[in-house]
């Protein structure tokens, strides 16, 4: 699928353009899921960003000005735990002054939706992706390394529809740990008519303790699928779009299959990513990232340079890790997922 590109608005080096930023707010979390920030890296002796150096929304509310101007019709809030920042239900209003933004997005594990979801909506977002690794409460305990019970979650996922919001769930599979809760959650969220996303287990940072043995493929997935259900392929909505999609012939629920390691998507890939001291990632996998805000400050630059550097950043852009995985360089630093999101 081709992408419509108006002049204006800048390709990178494999011809892609820029659609989606994910903005994460924090790099702190009330979790310690295992795929993501592991309690023995992630313990009390961690030093997380303080306030100080965590970028001011103001500063943030620019660059967002400066990436739809590029582009950008789909912007994602992430963390660490974005519901952890202060000042977040005012920054998601503030956001109306983008009438381009046609999707509003955030990403969390949900617990804190129960008492925040009715004001997040009202603030103007439009749908939240929430994570459920799990049914079974001892397998969800420990994944998420706080012993958290699945309950709370699907309060906080009752409470984000009741508010209007829509849901989608992401479920990170890792064979050996919740492989066995496929066909449960899929069952569950058939039931409730939640879309639901299987993410492959990914090599994002350092400290996951990733073997790609525990990777359970797509495919496999697809098929313990299938021997239960009827499904059957949804063509593309957009370009850019990172899950193979598929519903149920029954009731038409969709659920979708995101496979970085067995299935590489980077050819579309649309997606900038920004850390929350305000440094531009331009692949999920990157080993640094570029001081955006650090060059925004020091050059006191005004909004049209500021695009043009945005715009100069992504033309130069050529990440194509998933597809050259293989042959990447061993051992070499990646940024952590929670500290840009995902």
């Amino acid at each position: 699928m081709t992408p419509p590109t108006p002049d204006s608005q800048p390709l990178d080096l494999l011809a892609r353009p820029v659609r989606d930023l994910r903005i994460s707010l924090t790099d702190r979390c009330n979790l310690r899921c295992t795929y993501c920030m592991p309690a023995e890296v992630f313990d009390h002796n961690h030093v997380f960003l303080r306030k100080d150096q965590l970028l001011r929304l103001p500063e943030l509310d620019r660059i967002i000005g400066a990436f739809v101007r590029c582009g950008v019709g789909k912007l994602r809030v992430t963390g660490g735990e974005p519901l952890l920042r202060r000042g977040v239900r005012k920054f998601l209003h503030g956001l109306r002054r983008f009438p381009d933004l046609q999707d509003i997005a955030m990403t969390t594990n949900g617990l804190l939706l129960p008492e925040l979801a009715a004001g997040l909506a009202e603030a103007g977002l439009h749908r939240v992706t929430v994570s459920l690794d799990a049914l079974d409460p001892g397998i969800f305990g420990a994944m998420n390394g706080r012993g958290h019970q699945p309950g709370r979650v699907l309060e906080g996922i009752a409470a984000a529809r009741a508010a209007g919001l829509g849901v989608k769930i992401n479920m990170v599979v890792q064979r050996g740990v919740n492989d066995g809760e496929i066909l449960p959650i899929a069952r569950h969220c058939k039931r409730e008519g939640l879309v639901l996303r299987f993410i492959e287990f990914m090599d994002v940072g350092n400290s996951n303790h990733w073997d790609p043995a525990m990777v359970v493929p797509g495919r496999e997935i697809l098929e313990r699928l299938a021997r239960e259900f009827a499904l059957e392929p949804v063509s593309p909505a957009q370009y850019g779009e990172v899950a193979a999609r598929y519903r149920y012939r029954d009731d038409g629920c969709e659920f979708g299959l995101i496979t970085s390691i067995s299935a590489p998507f980077c050819r579309d890939c649309t997606r900038a990513r920004l850390s929350a001291d305000g440094r531009l990632f331009t692949c999920l996998f990157a080993s640094e990232g570029f001081d955006l805000v650090g060059a925004m400050r020091a050059d006191n630059l005004d909004n049209e340079e500021l695009y043009r550097l945005v715009a100069g950043l992504w033309s130069r852009r050529a990440d194509r890790y998933s597809e050259i995985r293989a042959g990447a360089a061993g051992g070499a630093p990646k940024v952590e997922m929670s500290f840009i999101g995902g």
